[in-house]
Parts: C-alpha cells; sequence; structure tokens
C-alpha cells in the first residue's frame, strides 16, 4: 500500500499558477475597465467584463464593517484543512491533488486582495443574458468553484471505495431449522 505522500510540484505548480493568472487578470482589470460597473461587451450580453470591488464574499455575502477581516480569517483556516488534506493525499492522487491546488490557489488569490485593499475583492467576469446575470466573479472564484466540486467528487469517489461492501444474503422461503 502506498503511504501518503504528496505530490509538491504538482500541487505547487496548480496553486502558483491560479495566483499568477488571478493576479495578472486582476491587475488588467483594474487598470482597464475603470470606473466600476460599466460594462464592456465580448460575446454581447453574454460575456461582459464589468469592473466590481467585492468587499463580502462569494455572490456578495457581507458581514458589515468587519467582513474584510472575518473572511480573511475564514481563508487562513480553510487553508489549513486544505493543507491538513494535502499532506494525506498520495503522491499517485492526481485529481484529488489539483482540486487541493485550485482551491488553495484561489483562496490564496482572493486573500492578497483582501489584504491589499480594504476596497475588496476585485471582481470584473460578468455573464448571463439581459437582466439575469451570475454574480461577478474571477480567475480565483472559478478555481475555487471548479477545485470544491472536483475535490467533493473525489472524496465521494474515496469514501464510496472505502465502504464495506454488504454481501447479499440469500433469503429463503423456509423458516430455519433450530
Amino acid at each position: 500500500m502506498e503511504s501518503a505522500k504528496p505530490n509538491p510540484p504538482l500541487f505547487w505548480g496548480t496553486l502558483i499558477t491560479v495566483v499568477a493568472v488571478d493576479l495578472v487578470t486582476k491587475l488588467i482589470a483594474a487598470s482597464t475597465l475603470s470606473p466600476q460597473h460599466i460594462p464592456h461587451e465580448i460575446l454581447g450580453n453574454h460575456l461582459r467584463l464589468t469592473l466590481v470591488y467585492n468587499p463580502g464574499a462569494a455572490f456578495g455575502l457581507n458581514l458589515g464593517i468587519y467582513s474584510r477581516w472575518i473572511f480573511m480569517a475564514l481563508t487562513a483556516g480553510a487553508l489549513v484543512i486544505l493543507g491538513r488534506l494535502y499532506k494525506a493525499t498520495r503522491q499517485s492522487d492526481f485529481l484529488r491533488t489539483i482540486a487541493l491546488g485550485l482551491v488553495c490557489g484561489g483562496a490564496v488569490g482572493n486573500l492578497i486582495d483582501r489584504i491589499r485593499s480594504a476596497t475588496g475583492v476585485v471582481d470584473f467576469i460578468d455573464v448571463g443574458v439581459r437582466d439575469l446575470r451570475w454574480p461577478t466573479f474571477n480567475v480565483a472564484d472559478m478555481a475555487v468553484s471548479v477545485g470544491a466540486f472536483l475535490l467533493a467528487w473525489v472524496l465521494w469517489g474515496e469514501e464510496r471505495s472505502s465502504a464495506p461492501s454488504v454481501a447479499a444474503t440469500p433469503v429463503s422461503d423456509t423458516p430455519a431449522e433450530s
């Protein structure tokens, strides 16, 4: 049986790539899409780039004046838990490693925004149809969402494969003899 020895190049490569792409796209968005809330159509009304500074969390969740600090603390806690999951990951478990790298990279990308500015996380990807819009998001949000889905799928599969199977017990029409 293979011991729990993670795959650092895959994990750190995924994490660093997500953070780098996230930071670069946010810098470009902040410098070229200003002022805020002005949509720039890319694929008609379906895909627009619209600069928004989100002081809260996903879907505009806001916990008041301390949102920034609360979400920084929650992110740090989540990263500790994800770090433990990573340490328990086998080197050959590529999907789990990539999933953890995506979630951690996205979390770090948005954490950097929270640390560097009180205005909030830079969001700029705006999708929808006419007035039916998905909340504006960024590359870090995509990485967290895809990574979390992939991680849930992988962990669910691990749980199913490690659960003891129940052997079918033959059923008899006749009562058991004593």
